[in-house]
């Protein structure tokens, strides 16, 4: 049998390349996510078992202040639509996704909080966020393991990790495995999930 000749650096695909075919088919998923959203699960029109939940309170300084626990916010859809713009209601509590480069958060390179939309729970910090290529505000981790959860998401027909609020039920995107050290993930979220506070600004009550 020939021998196969060993792939050159210039054949094998680079990481970029990598980047940009993977945003472009997320940005065309993007696209049919929001012309036709999925059933709201538990998980994106929010959970209705009430209970407490842990999750790790942050000032505005960015500093950790303490454990807590918290009773879970339950509203009903109604509800969720009159606090949340249509964007944000279709994409945290119906599991939407938003069009790649159209949230105000993806670009933005100031310093500071990412706290959820719906119940301001602080999610991510700006020390962990980085240039994905994708459109999407992404992070290498949240600020507080207790602060965010995961399921499995078999939508669209991909399986994939689902990345929610602990203490809202809130979708803010999803996690991949493909991002820069030290955790080597990439947590694509929504701009239309979060709401970002500078250092030093405190959250709305």
């Amino acid at each position: 049998m020939k021998e196969q000749p060993e792939k050159t650096d210039r054949q094998r695909p680079s990481r970029r390349a990598f980047l940009i075919t993977s945003a472009s088919a997320c940005g065309a998923l993007a696209l049919w996510s929001l012309q036709r959203p999925r059933v709201a699960s538990a998980a994106g029109g929010g959970s209705k078992t009430p209970g407490m939940v842990t999750i790790i309170e942050f000032g505005a300084n960015g500093k950790k202040t303490g454990k807590q626990e918290l009773a879970r916010v339950i509203k009903t859809d109604a509800e969720w639509q009159k606090l949340l713009s249509p964007i944000s209601y279709q994409v945290a509590r119906q599991a939407g996704t938003e069009r790649p480069y159209t949230g105000d958060t993806w670009n933005l390179h100031d310093h500071g909080l990412y706290r959820c939309i719906c119940c301001d729970t602080a999610l991510f910090s700006s020390e962990t966020k980085f240039e994905s290529g994708t459109g999407w505000p992404s992070f290498y981790e949240p600020i507080a393991k207790e602060n965010v959860k995961s399921q499995g998401d078999n939508s669209h027909g991909m399986l994939r990790d689902e990345v929610l609020c602990t203490r809202c039920d809130a979708h803010l995107g999803h996690v991949f495995d493909d991002g820069p050290p030290p955790t080597h993930l990439r947590y694509c979220m929504n701009s239309a999930s979060l709401n970002f506070f500078p250092r030093g600004k405190q959250q709305s009550s």
